[in-house]
């Protein structure tokens, strides 16, 4: 019991850490540019999106319903693909490194 309270407030220790913001100078105000292939698809997905919009849902099946939303999902991750990087926090990162001491 004893080890889990003080993993507990190792890990409440390092969050209040860093939980102030750092002040560096590339901030998320900063977009990165498109290049022509990716601004061409972002208006493709943009177009789809406004043909999805347009639908009418009542008239639609299940399985239908379920194939555009699957579809959302498809062209929202192909989004993110396109605009940036993998971000992990320092929470999962901690976690994920007491889940590997406890297994080993």
């Amino acid at each position: 019991m004893k080890k889990l309270l003080a993993v507990f407030a190792l890990f409440i220790s390092t969050q209040v850490l860093v939980a102030a913001p750092a002040n560096d100078t590339k901030g998320k105000n900063e977009k990165t540019e498109l290049t022509e292939a990716q601004k061409e698809q972002l208006a493709e997905i943009e177009a789809r999106i406004d043909e999805i919009k347009a639908m009418d849902f009542s008239t639609m099946s299940k399985e239908e319903i379920k194939d555009v939303r699957m579809e959302l999902k498809e062209m929202k991750k192909e989004a993110k693909r396109a605009g940036g990087g993998v971000y992990i926090s320092v929470g999962a990162i901690i976690i994920i490194l007491l889940i590997l001491i406890l297994v080993t």
